[in-house]
């Protein structure tokens, strides 16, 4: 993704202005202007940038620090909340609630992304129990209904069209009305787009909005016009009352951050981005967290989200248990690697962690890492019940390899790479052997026992020195401990 370049240019310079023995006048400018540049690059507006750049240097004066102060900690945390506040409309969006049927409505530029966004849309809220319905009413596109039929079908959710009328006002009524008599919490309408901003596409788009009456209006945006976003935001805002933006193709360009802040300029709340074609390359924007990834520093509770949708409740408490007795077994590698490949993109999910940028899994590579799960899941599919659950490496001998290489069509080199595979990961869940179990309801025994030390045997020396070494690991603890949702995941929390 484009973005985690940008991300990786702040980190960078924020790492340089870390690293220097003492941080004076020089050593700020250097990194605010490395910053500058990588915002120029990203095509967000110069006036923008300026005014950040003045914003950092008012907070951080750093005659007028007391010598005690941590100058590090001042700078991050002001250059934090200055991209915050670059990319903050300032005002929430409407949020469909679950069992009361939303009507939402779909706007934007021909060749923008509408049709896969609206059925992306519809699949994310499917995941999260939601009972979404599509509705095309893009009569002026030659294949638009197809395109949805398709999408709709792939993910299983009804949808409505036709080939034969040509009103779209009249489709959308009547297929807003099928679907609130089928009981669907979530309508969504797809509409035509033009190829430039032509009166013809805002009467007809007023038209369906008054028809269906619709309780939010989304406009779907293509990126790649930079900074260009804030007068086609605004014209659209103008003609129909846009209550969210959904900004797409993300990953193909180097104008991201441009189209995000020219946005938000015109105080419209951003409430997705599109990271990708598939299904599952649609994230949720919101500033801080994305801010907080953007600079490598990770979003703990969106990674424990993805935790909660893979591993079901009564699963959780079953896995710790594992956990402390270190017995790590092919299987429980196994169950691991369907719940990675379940939360989606493992570059989206990297980047939640605090010390990886999603930087450090370029597109190509995810996609790899994602084909040499699946090969090694492949393997193990060949093996016996005991080659599962034994956690005695020995118990592979040659023969056992090479009939597991035939039976997965492998090479015995792959199976031998995936037992290496599997031995790495034994030694580091071995070293959490002996962690308690903390006792329902107990919301402090996550940070009591799962202590700092624990911690720092069993990540990466990377991660430990990105995340600011013990320290910055004892103020990431105190963040879990007190997290309900953390303790929920170890089956701690209260259900």
């Amino acid at each position: 993704m484009v973005l985690a370049q940008l991300g990786g240019s702040i980190s960078r310079a924020i790492q340089q202005m870390s690293n220097a023995t003492i941080i004076d006048e020089k050593v700020l400018n250097e990194c605010l202007n490395e910053i500058t540049r990588a915002l120029l690059q990203s095509d967000v507006q110069f006036k923008l940038v300026r005014d950040m750049q003045t914003n950092i240097k008012k907070i951080v004066n750093l005659d007028d620090l007391a010598a005690g102060h941590n100058k590090r900690k001042i700078i991050q945390q002001a250059i934090f909340n200055e991209l915050c506040k670059m990319l903050d409309p300032g005002k929430p969006s409407f949020t469909p609630k679950k069992g009361k049927t939303s009507v939402v409505m779909f706007v934007g530029l021909q060749g923008s992304g509408k049709t896969t966004t609206c059925t992306k849309y519809a699949y994310y809220h499917q995941k999260k129990g939601w009972k979404p319905a599509l509705v095309c009413a893009d009569t002026f596109r030659a294949g638009a209904f197809d395109q949805l039929k398709q999408n709709a079908t792939k993910a299983k959710i009804p949808f409505y069209g036709s080939y034969m009328e040509s009103d779209p006002v009249k489709i959308a009524v009547e297929g807003v009305e099928r679907f609130k008599k089928e009981n669907c919490d979530l309508i969504i309408v797809d509409t035509s787009g033009r190829h430039k901003q032509e009166a013809a596409l805002f009467e007809e788009m007023r038209q369906v909005s008054e028809a269906t009456k619709p309780d939010l209006v989304i406009f779907v945006m293509d990126s790649s016009i930079g900074q260009a976003a804030f007068d086609q935001a605004q014209a659209f805002k103008q003609s129909v009352a846009v209550g969210a933006v959904i900004v797409t193709k993300m990953d193909g360009h180097a104008k991201g951050g441009g189209a995000l802040s020219a946005v938000a300029a015109t105080k419209s709340p951003v409430i997705f981005i599109g990271t990708g074609e598939h299904m599952d390359e649609f994230e949720v924007f919101d500033v801080k967290p994305f801010v907080s990834r953007l600079l490598g520093m990770g979003d703990w509770s969106g990674f424990m989200d993805k935790i909660h949708e893979v591993v079901p409740m009564d699963q959780q408490p079953e896995l710790l248990q594992k956990l402390s007795e270190g017995n790590f077994t092919l299987r429980i590698m196994y169950e691991q690697f369907q719940n990675i490949l379940k939360m989606g993109p493992i570059g989206q999910v990297f980047s939640m962690l605090p010390g990886f940028s999603a930087e450090l899994m370029p597109k190509g590579r995810e996609k790899e890492s994602q084909a040499k799960i699946k090969r090694y899941m492949t393997m193990m599919d060949s093996m016996t019940n005991e080659e599962l659950d034994s956690s005695n490496p020995k118990l592979m001998n040659e023969s056992r390899i090479m009939r597991i290489a035939r039976g997965s069509g492998r090479q015995v080199r792959e199976v031998m790479e995936m037992l290496e595979e599997y031995k790495r990961l034994a030694k580091i869940w071995g070293k959490m052997k002996g962690l308690k179990i903390p006792k329902k309801g107990e919301m402090s025994a996550l940070s009591r026992n799962m202590n700092a030390q624990h911690m720092s045997k069993v990540l990466p020396p990377q991660m430990l020195k990105q995340i600011g070494g013990m320290g910055g690991l004892q103020n990431l603890m105190k963040q879990m401990g007190s997290a309900k949702d953390m303790m929920g995941m170890f089956g701690g929390g209260d259900k």
